[in-house]
């Protein structure tokens, strides 16, 4: 008979296989062309995502299956699916029909996926990377891909003729998914989001972030998750430079 403990060590791994759920969930919503619930559905596989590495911690549930089925669930989660949001939105900036796509020869519809590749290799290069142990160098794949729901987000609320700019433009589209991906694998330290302390000289970075996105909530409300990405990012890159540029990226990760 399996023991009540050897049940718990493996409650982690049950929660990384709902966010791949989750995530499977998602790219089916963006197929039937529901593109809000793909969103939700990631951000619901972010949840799971957050509370595997919880638990784990919790009660010292670490082991290397955990490891490699977090990477596998979050290439589906934060890379495929947002890519097909992005599919989505090209296709529909093309004005093509519900028919017609990649197999018809509209070969511009294989670059969303350039974000699932990149993801990939992010996932992989950070598990290789002893130096990404407490922050982390690029842009990790969940707020990448909360950048992306967020496009759709936006595209539903009263601030809608701002993001129509960008996803109605096929070129505007295909510029994010190359800088998405690119920041995905970049040597830019970006701080983690964890905060440790509430003292303002310890986590200034984690708590000037946290203030500012509650002020975009504010002002933006729902088309707000995008914007706060762009914060992240900007914040990452303010401190970077203010660090030293490459000496400070070193003392970063290395914290």
């Amino acid at each position: 008979m399996i023991s009540n403990n050897k049940v718990v060590r493996h409650l982690p791994n049950v929660i990384t296989l709902l966010n791949l759920t989750a995530g499977c969930l998602s790219i089916v919503s963006a197929f039937e062309g529901n593109l809000q619930m793909a969103g939700v559905l990631i951000i619901v596989a972010g949840v799971f995502d957050f509370f595997d590495g919880f638990t784990a911690r919790l009660i010292g549930a670490y082991s290397p299956l955990g490891k490699e089925l977090d990477s596998l669930s979050d290439v589906v989660s934060f890379g495929v699916a947002p890519a097909m949001i992005y599919y989505h939105l090209l296709k529909s900036s093309l004005g093509l029909e519900a028919s017609d796509g990649l197999l018809t020869g509209h070969i511009v519809l294989a670059v969303p996926f350039l974000l699932a590749a990149f993801s990939s290799l992010r996932l992989g290069i950070f598990n290789l990377d002893a130096r990404q142990t407490s922050s982390f160098i690029g842009l990790a794949t969940p707020p990448s891909a909360f950048f992306t729901i967020g496009l759709v987000f936006g595209l539903h609320s009263s601030w809608s003729s701002v993001f129509e700019f960008f996803t109605s433009s096929p070129t505007l589209l295909i510029l994010l998914i190359v800088i998405q991906s690119a920041l995905l694998v970049c040597e830019l330290p970006m701080f983690s989001l964890k905060i440790k302390s509430l003292k303002f000289s310890i986590a200034y970075k984690q708590l000037i972030l946290l203030f500012g996105s509650v002020a975009l909530v504010a002002i933006f409300g729902k088309a707000s998750l995008s914007f706060i990405i762009l914060w992240y990012i900007f914040l990452s890159t303010f401190f970077w430079i203010l660090d030293g540029g490459d000496k400070g990226a070193q003392e970063v990760v290395g914290s």
